[in-house]
């Protein structure tokens, strides 16, 4: 049946089908898995996100995962670990989410934003280097829309001014640089499985890491300090018995969520090459438009492919981004804006005196930037129409 339809930008309501903008892919696996979950009477964390930790590390080829309940979590615990607190600072991009900054802001810290390159829209290592002070103590790139930021250059800056680099990869879980899977590329590495992931657990998040010390102290502070978990306690022949030794946090993953990600990520690779396929027609599509597509990336590096973001330049195509989003709109084509630059929130420029014009390239993409529907689960047909709508609206 379709769905009908509200055009917030006129009075009218028309029923069409909507192409969302990143429907999950979940399969009869996934169901089937949860099911099981539900009826073994152990819900929350225990064996199935234990078997999810180790699949995971696996998978990107780490020596030590962590489930947790997001990708923020991932981040604070990371920071946590690399010992970030009042008066540090950490530098990182204003083209993010602001849970990338907001948990700096949690240890004490004070983010500290650099501008971007233009080419693969992630923090420039040129302008990194020049934001490092002696109170840096991290340094957090992001893989922004999938595609791998330079890592070897900030590991490189890390090393030459004693920092940690801390890896927001939430875009980014199948991406590879320069031949490392992203995960082995930083101290810690952070993903998210939130529901538009290219894997998701509806919630929850992962962070892997070399550091086993490091991996341990996460584990206890993302379930409220305690040296053992309800697992641990409550298995055949265990004592119930724990000690708390620190105030943690909960930031635990769910075997719920587990048996959803076990079966996402079996079928990762292949749910990739769906999106890459995708992502070759828009390519194709688009490419007499006037519209500025994502640039390829380099021999080594393999891009996640989570985001596709076309900018829009109104005095090249004749019409603003946001007119644009909204005729698509008119048409059932959702899209999403990744992302107003943080420094152009309210929040951001009142506590730390920032303003426009003090990132110039970050402005620009926060300002025309549009990112298209894009999941393994559309159809053949849905792909048609979002590339029948974009010409159509351009036209």
């Amino acid at each position: 049946m379709a769905l009908v339809f509200h055009n917030r930008f006129s009075d009218s309501t028309t029923t069409m089908p909507v192409v969302p903008f990143a429907p999950p892919a979940i399969g009869p696996d996934e169901i089937s898995e949860v099911v099981s979950t539900l009826e073994s009477g152990w819900l929350s964390t225990g064996p199935r996100v234990r078997q999810f930790e180790r699949a995971f590390a696996q998978y990107v080829g780490a020596p030590f995962a962590v489930a947790v309940n997001s990708c923020t979590a991932a981040l604070h615990l990371s920071l946590l670990a690399s010992g970030v607190s009042a008066g540090d600072e950490v530098v990182t991009t204003p083209l993010t989410f602001c849970a990338t900054a907001n948990v700096v802001v949690h240890t004490g810290a004070t983010p500290v934003f650099a501008d971007i390159d233009p080419h693969s829209l992630n923090l420039d290592p040129d302008a990194a280097r020049a934001a490092l002070t002696p109170r840096t103590k991290a340094i957090l790139p992001v893989h922004f829309a999938g595609r791998p930021a330079d890592v070897q250059a900030f590991e490189g800056m890390a090393a030459g001014c004693g920092a940690s680099v801390i890896e927001d990869a939430a875009h980014c879980v199948e991406g590879v640089s320069d031949g490392r899977h992203i995960g082995t590329t930083a101290r810690f590495s952070c993903f998210s499985f939130y529901a538009t992931k290219n894997l998701t657990t509806g919630e929850g998040g992962m962070v892997t890491t070399s550091d086993e010390k490091a991996a341990d102290f996460m584990r206890i502070a993302s379930l409220h300090g305690m040296d053992r978990d309800a697992w641990a306690r409550y298995t055949p022949g265990a004592s119930a018995q724990y000690d708390v030794v620190m105030p943690g946090f909960k930031y635990n993953m769910m075997d719920i969520q587990a048996a959803i990600g076990l079966h996402q990520l079996r079928r990762l690779d292949a749910r990739h090459a769906r999106r890459t396929a995708i992502w070759a027609e828009y390519d194709r599509a688009f490419r007499s438009l006037p519209l500025a597509l994502p640039a390829p990336v380099d021999a080594g590096t393999v891009h996640a492919r989570h985001l596709y973001t076309v900018l829009v330049d109104e005095a090249t195509a004749g019409i603003s981004r946001d007119t644009l989003q909204a005729r698509l709109r008119d048409r059932g084509i959702s899209t999403s804006i990744h992302f107003r630059a943080l420094h152009l929130h309210p929040y951001y420029q009142e506590r730390f005196g920032l303003r426009r014009g003090m990132f110039p390239v970050a402005e620009s993409v926060s300002d025309t930037t549009l990112s298209l529907p894009l999941s393994a689960a559309m159809t053949p047909s849905t792909v048609n129409r979002v590339i029948e709508a974009v010409h159509d609206v351009l036209r």
